[in-house]
């Protein structure tokens, strides 16, 4: 008989890998049927094709889509960053009255459902007159990548001794020369990483920019608009390849710089 703590480990290994499985083989699935030489998503493939890939790049509304996301993830990728690292700095270091209230109001929009967020700004965009808009999707955005922005700032900058601005402060720096010249070198990594995770979050993101769009569409938008269509399948899947592709090396590399905020 195998001992216990060997049959659990097999156990949870089994339950990992099933986890895995059923998580990931129907993304695995989109790469594959992109280069299949049919229009409908099903075995066995006909062929290999680039067919799908040479009309992705040829179609101007999904360039501009494309542009249009890339714009808005930037935008509000800086933003929401920023607001993150002033969030985290003052939660952890000078600590004034009201910068626990104002980091856990940061963090708590992960906890409500997207489709709350995306009425509740479309109802505020509406009152202050900008309507559906890329103002408007940058603002939801800001909102959706800020509680994770702050959490990875936070994270890095509770690791820093206080006593190394406490030193700074007695010398006689102000509080911004302090994080100036001896916070944000020490947590430039995890600045990195939450721009990337926010640059991400805002690009794959759909329910908030179904509520915000106007004319200005952006790529998941443009491809929720496709499905309907049998014919533009391929095409979507050869677009979601692209997409995926894009979003793991992005995951990669803020997560090569998270670990970076080790001193």
């Amino acid at each position: 008989m195998g001992k216990p703590g060997m049959t659990g480990n097999r156990a949870l290994l089994g339950y990992v890998v099933a986890y895995i499985f059923f998580l990931y083989l129907p993304v695995a699935l989109i790469p594959l049927f992109s280069f299949n030489d049919s229009i409908q998503a099903a075995f066995p493939l006909k062929g290999f094709t680039l067919d799908w890939y040479r009309t992705l790049a040829e179609t101007p509304a999904i360039r501009a889509a494309l542009m249009n996301s890339v714009s808005i993830a930037i935008t509000a990728a800086a933003i929401a960053t920023f607001c993150a690292t002033a969030i985290a700095y003052l939660d952890v270091f000078p600590r004034p009255r009201l910068s626990r209230p104002v980091a856990m109001l940061a963090r708590l929009p992960i906890l409500i459902p997207g489709v709350i967020v995306g009425i509740a700004m479309l109802i505020l965009v509406n009152l202050a007159g900008l309507g559906p808009s890329r103002p408007a999707i940058v603002m939801g955005h800001i909102l959706i990548c800020l509680p994770a922005a702050v959490s990875v700032i936070r994270a890095r900058m509770v690791a820093i001794p206080r006593s190394l601005a406490e030193v700074e402060s007695d010398l006689g720096a102000s509080d911004l020369t302090v994080f100036r010249r001896a916070i944000l070198p020490l947590a430039w990594s995890a600045v990195a990483s939450a721009f990337t995770l926010s640059f991400l979050t805002s690009f794959d993101e759909f329910i908030v920019a179904y509520f915000l769009a106007g004319t200005d569409i952006t790529l998941p938008l443009y491809i929720w608009s496709q499905l309907r269509f049998p014919k533009s399948l391929p095409v979507v899947m050869a677009l979601g390849s692209l997409i995926l592709l894009t979003s793991i090396l992005l995951a990669v590399v803020a997560e090569l710089l998270r670990r970076r905020t080790r001193l």
